[in-house]
């Protein structure tokens, strides 16, 4: 056991073809049980998973953070619709050889875990669902004009355009997204490459076709959910999270005070505990 990594910022990078795209991927922690796949959000790539929440999850828990189709180290294009992309996880975990999984999602990657979940329902064991929303949800329609606005304003402050849109402009929130996009630099090898600007528009496409479409029969989830977010998310508002707690069955909500999008970021010592024990059970 002394050789298994748990550090993210070591992990290395494999690749895994399935049809005509071949996926990157790391995997850190031991290996056997219920692995967690983890789900990326918009524009990310492997390289912007949260150490702070990642490596502890990955002391208990075999991890694994991959690139959608079209990002990163991933070939192939970026998919017109989340159901395009949640077959995609779908096809790259069969192809891992796992029958069932935990998905962890955070942002798109909780809209792919919701539709991968409604499509292939017996994939999944448990969710978490982090800095999301349902499809049809009322303001995720909003999230070029925002992404967009915040984008800008990244570029004009030579800041990163996350700590606008991932964290409040507060005395709280401005020292966490430095420390959080700091954390994101401990990797220094093996990086990827940032996504392409067409491959963004055509993820931020889906996400805003995402919450005009009709909204699912989330009564049908079966599966332990745990929904988390803070408590002002500008991308997909956090009265979603709470929409969705509604929906789920028997789903458990945190809501951290005083955050935005990246409210499990900006407390992962308190998060973390939380999902552990939600993954453990």
């Amino acid at each position: 056991m002394n050789n298994v990594i748990t550090t993210y910022k070591d992990a290395p990078t494999s690749t895994i073809t399935v049809g005509d795209v071949t996926y990157a991927y790391r995997e850190l922690g031991p290996q056997g049980g219920i692995p967690v796949i983890f789900l990326i959000h918009l524009a990310g790539n492997m390289d912007n998973w949260d150490p702070r929440v990642i490596d502890p999850i990955a002391r208990k828990h075999h991890v694994i953070t991959f690139s959608n189709r079209g990002v990163g180290s991933t070939t192939g294009n970026v998919p017109g619709t989340i159901e395009e992309m949640a077959d995609d996880a779908a096809a790259f975990i069969t192809a891992l050889g796992y029958g069932q999984v935990d998905l962890f999602g955070f942002s798109l990657g909780g809209m792919i875990a919701q539709a991968l979940v409604l499509k292939h329902p017996t994939m999944v064991r448990r969710m978490v669902l982090a800095g999301t929303g349902p499809a049809g949800g009322d303001g995720i329609q909003n999230i070029i004009g925002t992404t967009y606005k915040d984008v800008l304003r990244g570029a004009l402050t030579r800041q990163d355009p996350k700590e606008f849109l991932f964290f409040n402009r507060n005395a709280a929130g401005k020292p966490a997204a430095r420390a959080f996009i700091n954390r994101l630099k401990e990797r220094t090898t093996n990086r990827e490459a940032p996504i392409k600007l067409g491959a963004f528009q055509t993820q931020l496409k889906a996400i805003r076709r995402w919450g005009l479409s009709p909204s699912a029969d989330l009564g049908v989830i079966t599966q332990p959910t745990l929904i988390a977010n803070g408590d002002n998310d500008r991308m997909v508002p956090s009265v979603l999270s709470s929409d969705m707690h509604r929906r789920i069955p028997g789903s458990e909500l945190v809501i951290y005070p005083d955050s935005g999008h990246g409210g499990i970021f900006q407390f992962h010592d308190r998060f973390v505990p939380v999902a552990l024990e939600f993954l453990g059970r």
